[in-house]
């Protein structure tokens, strides 16, 4: 059998391979705390799932979505325009099947083969992952700890700032943490506009930063005119394995970008747009209630990490934390994450899985409750991994 060159040899996400290293040692009969991948373990609001469950009650909710209900299409404006006080039009706004899948195919109407797109590194797999298959040139922005994970701006080249077509942008940041400041959006509102940069912000996070109010990129004037941002219910009101996240900003880019998915998608199922109707339309508690338990969470854990040895810096945003590993494993997180996994059985992600910049670091998730975590805790302190 002859594969593709280009993609037939790729390797499986990491997360895969964790979780097939994490099945192996439970089938030895080792008990693994999974930190890896961010899935909420919390549960969604019952008036949340009560629609779900009426919707697909009615048969009609299994035919193709095709296009966004008009219920749907006001629940977004509505929560946009209340939550930060963006207005949007019904040109603005395209549902997709997740974020992840609204990242993989955003940059096929954008680009032709073999043009620049700006990608951070350190970044969640997909920001490169998705270019790569519009057969983009990828040229990387790193994240450093000294500008606080924050893109430098005036460190791009000039060069390759003219060759750029598209740059993806997210805050705040999986897997750093960081989050940017209005002063950040306003220069990069100015940045796309001086060299015609679309630019695509993902905005996962906004509603899980702990201590002050997340914003939107199209809070930004002028930002409707550079570019558009992904938003999505599945961190903010736990329905990750519903799949559905919005596109949201400039008409063009969303009309272009409905036309081509058009081509690979018949819509959001409607059964999943009661869902996404409700947890926009109805109480929205649970939004303190989730940055309320993974802020209790990371003091669990980073509190716990630091008194047993492990100095580890507090994130202030995600559902993640960010962590340099120990010194004397130098700057081989790979190595470590698997040693982690054996000796202690806890689960978390190399740094390096993010690219480049993050080699050394590891990402834990905040998925378990308090209790699992000091039983974590106890774990690592207790196989010597420190020592």
């Amino acid at each position: 059998m002859k594969f593709s060159d280009k993609f037939g040899r790729s390797e499986a996400n990491i997360l895969m391979d964790l979780d097939d290293a994490k099945n192996r040692l439970e089938k030895q009969g080792r008990e693994v705390i999974n930190l890896s991948i961010g899935t909420p373990d919390l549960p969604p609001d019952k008036f949340v799932m009560e629609a779900v469950s009426e919707g697909f009650l009615d048969p009609e909710n299994y035919k193709y979505g095709m296009t966004e209900s008009p219920e749907l299409v006001h629940a977004v404006q509505n929560w946009y325009s209340r939550r930060y006080g963006v207005t949007l039009e019904a040109q603005n706004i395209t549902a997709v099947n997740g974020s992840q899948e609204g990242i993989a195919h955003i940059a096929f109407p954008l680009i032709d083969s073999g043009e620049t797109v700006l990608v951070p590194d350190p970044c969640y797999q997909i920001f490169g992952f998705g270019p790569k298959l519009a057969d983009a040139n990828l040229e990387y922005m790193p994240l450093l700890k000294e500008n606080g994970y924050i893109i430098d701006l005036d460190a791009i080249p000039e060069e390759t700032a003219k060759r750029a077509r598209v740059m993806v942008v997210s805050y705040p940041n999986n897997p750093t943490t960081a989050q940017a400041d209005r002063d950040f959006y306003v220069r990069l509102v100015a940045f796309a506009k001086k060299y015609d940069i679309i630019v695509i912000h993902d905005n996962a996070y906004s509603e899980l930063v702990y201590d002050k109010a997340g914003i939107s990129f199209l809070q930004i004037p002028g930002a409707m005119d550079v570019g558009i941002e992904f938003n999505s219910l599945s961190k903010s009101y736990n329905l990750t394995g519903l799949r559905l996240s919005f596109a949201l900003g400039n008409a063009e880019i969303i009309k272009r970008f409905r036309a081509f998915r058009s081509q690979i998608d018949y819509g959001i199922c409607m059964g999943v747009q009661r869902a996404a109707i409700a947890a926009l339309n109805g109480p929205q508690d649970i939004l303190e209630r989730n940055r309320a338990e993974y802020k209790k969470r990371r003091d669990c854990l980073c509190g716990g990490l630091n008194k047993i040895g492990w100095k580890v810096p507090e994130g202030g945003a995600t559902m993640f934390t960010w962590y340099p590993i120990p010194e004397k494993y130098g700057t081989d997180d790979e190595k470590f994450t698997l040693d982690l996994l054996e000796r202690a059985g806890v689960v978390c992600v190399p740094g390096s899985s993010f690219g480049e910049h993050g080699r050394g670091y590891v990402r834990m998730a905040l998925v378990q409750p308090c209790e699992m975590l000091e039983k974590a805790i106890r774990s690592i302190d207790d196989c010597g991994i420190l020592n």
